[in-house]
């Protein structure tokens, strides 16, 4: 019989299909013919998920992680096949009437998780222009209002050849469950640099800084050693000495810091670059 094999895309849609699929069967091999022809093997069915896929195996309590495109892993296996009555054939017996009816393949329940990876990840506090900078980058059509927890769910984009995501606003507690706070951190584990978002139109940009970073700090340390850009955003709503004194205070925390006004072309464009940089990199 066939295998059940998964393979990993770059499709980030692929596990759409799973809302309405619940059962993946392979092919099952074929009988035996005559003049001791042997029945043809079944067909494997190969089944995409997104990289980032991780497979739960609910019965054995283990799981497996696709982190390659093209990579492909077997979760459950194919039945061998029989003998027919002429394998048992032999010299004083020439029709013996004994076969082997061979092994049925696997059956398994498992549960696929998706644990987002992208090359940049959006953070900040909500409503400090995350999704409206994916939307100006990307495609993506993330849902932007003024109004707070817009995000409910990361949303991505591909910038070239780098994935962007739009990790929903974290806030004040997250770190200990407050607001979905630990699905969305989770998320930020598998993002390799971050663009961290700080709103010029705060009260206090430096203590919304600070915020994040500690919850980041509570949730996992390691979180505070990812490279960092800290994108002041919104600068068209103050002045420019006023969005200076930000960005100088800022630097005291971490020296990469740039402005952004998706209304400034300038400003844009710098984004832009730190973008293609990481890319040139990659």
């Amino acid at each position: 019989g066939g295998n059940v094999v998964i393979e990993g895309v770059a499709d980030l849609g692929a596990l759409r299909q799973f809302r309405t699929k619940k059962k993946v069967r392979a092919k099952d091999g074929e009988m035996g013919g005559q003049n001791t022809r042997t029945g043809a093997d079944g067909q494997d069915v190969v089944v995409l998920v997104p990289v980032g896929t991780v497979i739960y195996d609910l019965k054995k309590g283990v799981e497996y992680e696709i982190t390659k495109v093209g990579e492909r892993k077997i979760i459950a296996k194919g039945g061998n096949g029989g003998f027919g009555n002429y394998h048992y054939r032999s010299s004083r017996n020439t029709t013996p009437e004994r076969a082997n009816p061979g092994e049925l393949g696997e059956k398994k329940k498992i549960r696929l998780e998706l644990k987002l990876i992208a090359d940049v990840g959006f953070i900040g506090l909500p409503n400090v222009g995350k999704s409206s900078l994916l939307n100006e980058l990307t495609n993506a059509s993330s849902k932007v209002a003024n109004y707070q927890f817009t995000t409910l769910e990361p949303h991505l984009g591909v910038y070239y050849e780098l994935v962007l995501a739009d990790i929903p606003g974290i806030i004040e507690g997250a770190s200990a469950g407050k607001g979905l706070g630990h699905k969305f951190l989770r998320h930020i584990e598998r993002t390799k640099i971050l663009f961290h978002f700080v709103a010029s139109d705060s009260e206090n940009p430096v203590k919304d800084y600070e915020t994040i970073r500690a919850e980041l700090k509570n949730f996992s340390p390691r979180l505070l050693k990812k490279p960092e850009w800290i994108i002041v955003s919104k600068s068209d709503e103050k002045t420019s000495e006023e969005v200076e004194e930000i960005i100088k205070k800022l630097k005291k925390k971490n020296p990469q810091v740039v402005k952004l006004s998706l209304l400034d072309e300038k400003s844009l464009e710098e984004v832009k670059n730190i973008l293609n940089e990481i890319k040139k990199n990659k």
